[in-house]
């Protein structure tokens, strides 16, 4: 039996911002005979009473609407919370792709797609949400890291972090000191079936050092290795 479909666990709820009829029914079809629960709404003021009603699992939203973008919606729902995100849109350029995901989206199709990669792509993202194991331990005073509450602080001043950012500060926490390459990266926090190229993983890493920064001015926490990868330092003290 799939694991999204226990006995005693509701099944997981995913909100569907999109305007199309057609490309509604299908992803509605194929969501719940995959044993998901599916809220269907046209417009983003809808989707946004919605979320105020109820927490949804995960976040399907359809870039171009009649009454603004699913990148509103994504960017008022990444200010609150972690819940997954995953963008449609008809728009197949990187700008468009690299817009949501630099407001915290997790995950990008383009239509025309597969049912069956909706699916699997929320599937994924799913899982990925679900926190398996304890977050590895800093020294005192300096990365304080909530692997269940996908929340962080540096110096005891939380950061305001996206999805994505937190996975990577928390892959590279994992073994600090180490150099991780991009495609590490990219496999660990974004998951092997992504299509997302190491260019994300260079543009994420960009704004956590920012942030990183931010909170930490004057300290270089994460370090770039050419032709390597990325690695983060433990050394500083207050």
């Amino acid at each position: 039996m799939d694991s999204l479909q226990g006995h005693s666990v509701p099944p997981p709820r995913i909100l569907l911002l999109e305007d199309d009829p057609a490309i509604a029914r299908t992803v509605i079809y194929a969501l719940e005979r995959s044993g998901l629960q599916v809220t269907h709404c046209l417009l983003v003021r809808d989707a946004l009473q919605q979320l105020a009603l109820r927490p949804h699992d995960l976040l399907v939203l359809d870039v171009g609407l009649p009454d603004g973008s699913g990148l509103d919606v994504c960017r008022q729902v990444r200010a609150q919370a972690a819940t997954p995100v995953l963008m449609l849109s008809a728009h197949g350029e990187e700008i468009d792709r690299v817009l949501g995901l630099e407001l915290g989206a997790d995950d990008y199709v383009t239509k025309p797609f597969s049912p069956r990669e909706l699916v699997a792509r929320v599937r994924g993202l799913l899982r990925r949400a679900t926190p398996t194991a304890a977050a590895p331990a800093a020294p005192p005073g300096l990365f304080t890291v909530d692997a269940a509450a996908q929340r962080a602080s540096l110096r005891s001043q939380p950061l305001d972090l996206t999805r994505r950012e937190f996975g990577l500060l928390a892959e590279l926490l994992r073994r600090p000191g180490h150099i991780r390459s991009r495609e590490a990266l990219l496999n660990a926090v974004w998951g092997p079936d992504s299509d997302s190229t190491e260019r994300t993983v260079d543009t994420h890493i960009k704004t956590l050092r920012a942030k990183l920064q931010q909170a930490d001015p004057g300290r270089e926490h994460i370090t770039t290795h050419r032709g390597m990868g990325y690695a983060i330092t433990l050394d500083g003290s207050a």
